[in-house]
């Protein structure tokens, strides 16, 4: 499988920008106080439970409804109106924005081809790279077909390409992989991937965590409308100090040796299970456990490190 990993490049100059953003529905604060800055060029990941405030967040970014209070400035331009940065007249980058929402609705009498021609015609944009497009989100042979004829995967995936139309320079995609297959969801990411490399900045939102764990650059976790923790998953695991888990594989015969040559260390859990000892311990003590363990002369087989996964993070922040 080819790697999935994103580039891991500094962000650079801020794209999207927002500082104090608050949306209040009456006495519902739906976004509450939101500084946030996304990197041109960066893959950024917003996570949240279900309310938290992403696609409202989204919203508000793409000016389809407007901030109770704060303001958002996409490419320079205020979203609310003109504003002085180089990009000017919100409207203009509007025309540089691509947008999948969580829920697509599409018109079940086109065929798919006909749908990317439709969104073109309101995007402003020329029709005749639809067939380029349907090709690359893999609907190359569903093209003349009626989208009532379309799977829920297939579905997702021309809205994947109306997203696409133009050539955004920014793509703002609301749970994209709902209702895709593995092979897809691969799919999916490598173009994802290329486009990263072609400097277009994209804000993806998931709720399955481990999906984007290793191919988001950065991510921030939303909760009650607040940004709770912003940063590469690496740097979140080590702001919440969660532990590590070894697994070592040893004979039944060594357990002990093992149990031992770790007395000495601040290790919490030490559990034989099977042909292995799990071990967790916290992350400043995991080259003493490394050491600790290579003094076993050839008696440990195999060892493996899990480091906290982005749902270990997730919950560890909203919890």
């Amino acid at each position: 499988m080819a790697d999935t990993s994103p580039a891991r490049t500094e962000p650079q100059a801020a794209v999207i920008v927002a500082r104090g953003v608050k949306k209040h529905y009456g006495a519902i604060r739906a976004v509450d106080g939101v500084d946030l800055e996304v990197g041109a060029g960066e893959l950024f990941g917003l996570i949240g439970h279900n309310g938290a405030g992403k696609s409202t967040m989204f919203k508000m970014m793409l000016g389809l409804i407007p901030a109770s209070e704060g303001e958002i400035r996409i490419d320079g331009a205020l979203v609310t109106g003109a504003g002085n940065g180089k990009a000017g007249d919100f409207r203009a980058v509007r025309r540089r924005v691509g947008y999948l929402p969580e829920n697509v609705v599409l018109y079940d009498n086109l065929t798919g081809l006909e749908t990317l021609h439709f969104f073109a015609k309101l995007k402003g944009v020329p029709p005749s790279g639809a067939p380029a497009l349907l090709d690359r989100v893999g609907l190359a042979q569903a093209a003349r077909r009626r989208v009532r004829e379309y799977s829920k995967g297939m579905r997702q995936r021309l809205g994947f390409a109306q997203a696409l139309l133009g050539n955004p320079r920014i793509l703002f995609l609301d749970e994209p992989t709902t209702g895709l297959d593995p092979e897809a969801i691969r799919s999916f990411y490598a173009i994802l991937r290329q486009l990263k490399s072609e400097g277009v900045t994209t804000v993806i939102t998931s709720h399955i965590l481990a999906e984007i764990q290793e191919r988001v650059d950065r991510l921030a976790i939303m909760t009650a409308g607040k940004v709770q923790a912003c940063g590469t998953v690496q740097a979140l695991r080590e702001q919440m100090d969660l532990p590590l888990w070894f697994s070592v594989r040893v004979a039944p015969q060594d357990f002990e040796a093992v149990r031992a040559a770790l007395g000495h260390l601040p290790v919490g859990a030490v559990e034989a299970r099977d042909d292995h000892i799990a071990v967790q311990c916290r992350r400043e003590a995991k080259m003493a456990v490394i050491e600790a363990l290579a003094t076993l002369d050839g008696k440990v087989r195999d060892l493996t490190v899990r480091e906290p996964s982005l749902e270990d993070v997730f919950f560890g922040f909203s919890d």
